[in-house]
């Protein structure tokens, strides 16, 4: 009993000297407690015959039970295999170049002497990120139009027959891939170059007067520097390799029927269901299998960067 005592007085006497921290995080747990911690409870959705009868949590409790019924829906189309094909492999694509791609225009950046034309660089770099999917789709819309579109035009202008860009599949992947980066390789630049940044220079001092050049300097110092962020980022990222961004699939294409074996991806797929079923559950059911699935995929990944590289694992 006294040593209860005693663990109970520490704890206490811990949270009065950490009282100012326990302030400052108080708005956050709040924010994560009702919008993170609360809403678990809708888990139960995705195993229920959900209609509405009165508030949530009346049509909860008076819904039908029907077990995995809802996940069924996502593996009992004849195009299940596609959808999961281009789920992963269009991920596995951003995941890769969002490493790629943006630590190298992070390198080019902080390269630049002119470090007022470097600010507008990234300005302008980061300004898309800001765009809706549905502006930036409308913009290539006045590209891609078959009949007035600036390509087409280019191309009869040179003597070559217009395309049809909307029935064309097979130049979306290209196309979805190169939109993804433009529009988020200038947010992942500010990650990198906030982080080379941070970096002491003194190394690079250092390395100068041992006649290190540009290359071995990024190759020996900046790089292994990066590489915490690169993990992190990278282990998180993993994560959402089963969550497709819906604007980028549905509106970017015009939701056009002919490229769906190149577009369709399992939250368009989810949404085109509801459309027509209107099976709440069914939605529950897929996010909840997307965040089972990444949270899996989380735990691997860090599992394999702890065995390889500890001091970068997330935990």
């Amino acid at each position: 009993m006294h040593d209860k005592k005693v663990k109970k007085r520490g704890f206490f006497s811990k949270l009065k000297t950490n009282k100012e921290l326990l302030i400052l995080s108080a708005p956050g747990a709040v924010w994560f407690f009702l919008f993170a911690y609360l809403p678990l409870f809708g888990i139960l959705v995705a195993f229920k015959k959900y209609r509405l009868s009165g508030n949530f949590f009346q049509s909860l409790i008076s819904s039908e039970f029907v077990g995995l019924d809802n996940f069924k829906f996502l593996f009992s189309s004849g195009d299940a295999w596609i959808i999961l094909r281009n789920t992963v492999l269009y991920n596995v694509a951003f995941i890769v170049l969002g490493i790629v791609l943006p630590v190298i225009v992070a390198l080019l950046l902080n390269e630049l002497k002119n470090k007022g034309m470097a600010k507008i660089y990234q300005s302008s770099m980061f300004l898309p990120y800001f765009l809706s999917w549905v502006v930036v789709s409308y913009c290539v819309f006045a590209f891609l139009n078959p009949e007035k579109g600036y390509f087409n035009a280019v191309l009869q202008q040179f003597g070559q027959d217009s395309v049809s860009w909307y029935t064309e599949k097979k130049y979306w992947p290209f196309i979805i891939i190169f939109m993804s980066q433009w529009k988020g390789v200038g947010y992942n630049t500010v990650v990198y170059l906030a982080s080379i940044c941070g970096i002491d220079k003194t190394y690079y001092e250092a390395a100068v007067l041992d006649g290190a050049t540009k290359w071995q300097q990024i190759k020996y110092i900046t790089l292994p520097l990066l590489r915490p962020v690169i993990t992190i980022l990278l282990i998180m990222s993993i994560g959402g390799i089963f969550k497709a961004d819906f604007g980028l699939f549905y509106q970017l294409p015009k939701d056009s029927g002919p490229l769906y074996p190149v577009t369709n991806v399992l939250d368009t797929y989810i949404f085109r269901a509801l459309k027509t079923s209107g099976e709440i559950g069914m939605s529950s059911a897929a996010a909840l299998f997307q965040s089972t699935v990444g949270f899996v995929l989380i735990m691997i990944a860090n599992k394999i960067v702890s065995k390889v590289d500890s001091e970068n694992s997330l935990f």
